[in-house]
């Protein structure tokens, strides 16, 4: 009977952290989002879904996810950087296997040990821990970055796998940081709140036995809120394989973005978002 209670309690734990597959931002957390409006349609992929990252009861951020290429599209949060350590707990999303598993973030283990998932069943619908492993020249990369965060848990949140890509590794440390640690805090000087969009572009080529994609390009965006009436946006994108990033106006970004979707028109923000 002990025995039994101590399992009921550690799995009521196990629900405190969190993420949501949603039907759409606008009406589950569209906070993330300058405007309460997410990018246009543009960059959905055939098999999307939208995801309210989640964690101890309190979202994070968003992430569109592409359930086919195993990786997110783009994770939208709010810039708000502070001191703390680099969490080390990688996480998954049980709810892309199906919307009758907890709205939580959570290991892999414990997936398998207390909701008797295998790790085949997981696998098919997500990629794990196991397809990073043994990469050469590549390593996980964060759309959305820990050290955007100002606590624990806020970091936390962003150590799940469905916001990461495969990213050249001499780009992942050297000019894609640059713009994360340096250029970001020197961009959103005099900012009130600065809302940030980043995103990978699908590319050719697969890792893990063609399970998980390697994006061809990574891009982020930024606008930011100086005052009720002031503005201010910019933006970049880094071919995948150089250690290079383009600083570039948001409107720049959405034509680039355009060419290599192939669509009409790309529009990653609020239209009162300055484009020059």
């Amino acid at each position: 009977m002990l025995l039994l209670l101590l399992l009921q309690v550690s799995a009521s734990c196990l629900w405190l952290a969190g993420s949501e597959v949603v039907t759409s931002f606008e009406s589950s957390c569209p906070q993330f989002f300058f405007r309460e409006t997410p990018p246009n349609e543009a960059l959905q992929p055939e098999n999307p879904a939208w995801i309210c990252q989640r964690y101890k009861n309190q979202y994070y951020f968003a992430t569109l996810y592409d359930r086919s290429r195993r990786i997110p599209v783009y994770s939208a949060y709010l810039y708000q950087p502070g001191p703390g350590t680099r969490p080390k707990t990688w996480l998954v999303e049980p709810q892309l296997m199906s919307p009758t598993y907890p709205k939580t973030m959570e290991r892999e283990r414990t997936l398998l040990n207390y909701f008797s998932v295998s790790l085949e069943q997981l696998s098919k619908s997500q990629a794990i821990l196991k397809d990073y492993k043994n990469l050469t020249g590549l390593n996980r990369g964060h759309l959305n970055p820990s050290s955007h965060h100002p606590d624990s848990s806020s970091r936390t949140a962003t150590f799940t796998l469905t916001n990461i890509v495969p990213q050249n590794e001499k780009l992942n440390s050297g000019a894609w940081n640059n713009y994360e640690q340096q250029t970001m805090t020197r961009r959103t000087q005099g900012c009130n709140t600065t809302y940030v969009v980043v995103g990978a572009v699908p590319g050719n080529n697969y890792i893990a036995k063609g399970r998980v994609n390697k994006p061809s390009h990574l891009w982020s965006s930024a606008c930011c809120e100086v005052d009720t009436n002031h503005r201010k946006a910019w933006a970049v994108i880094a071919e995948n394989d150089k250690n290079e990033v383009q600083l570039l106006t948001l409107g720049e970004l959405e034509d680039v973005l355009a060419q290599l979707y192939g669509r009409d028109q790309v529009s990653l923000f609020h239209r009162d978002c300055p484009r020059e």
